[in-house]
């Protein structure tokens, strides 16, 4: 997302206390504390700091993000990211240099699933008549 593509910019020298809702495009260069949610594209420049659960269609970041993240689509975390929560997306790129502190969840979202903040149940293969590598060693 460009700078000029920002329908709200919180700008270097502004800082954000509580929930900041959009349904446009948000770039982020200074502080944000409560929650952060946009319809729209989200992009968290470099020297920018949010303590809140954010949640977007798709998101850039090269700032530092405390909280969980749920993106609809696309998330890119740049060599300067630092997060530290959980990620919910479909897409994840994540460019070395980057920091990451949680866990991760990227899927296709059902319908369903949308709205919740939780990861799917990991299903676990059917056992039953299968032998294990050990088994096999020892018969």
């Amino acid at each position: 997302m460009r700078e000029e593509d920002a329908e709200t910019i919180i700008g270097a020298s502004v800082k954000v206390d509580g929930d900041f809702v959009s349904e446009g495009n948000v770039l982020v260069q200074g502080i944000v504390n409560g929650s952060l949610k946009t319809k729209g594209n989200l992009r968290v420049d470099e020297g920018a700091k949010i303590k809140a659960n954010v949640d977007a269609t798709n998101a850039q970041v090269s700032g530092e993000i405390q909280g969980n993240i749920t993106v609809k689509d696309s998330l890119d975390l740049g060599s300067s990211a630092k997060v530290a929560g959980d990620i919910i997306t479909k897409i994840l790129s994540i460019e070395p240099g980057a920091v990451l502190n949680g866990h991760c969840s990227v899927s296709a979202m059902s319908e369903e699933s949308e709205g919740n903040d939780q990861p799917s149940e990991i299903q676990k293969p059917n056992q039953k008549n299968k032998k294990s590598v050990l088994d096999e060693n020892l018969d």
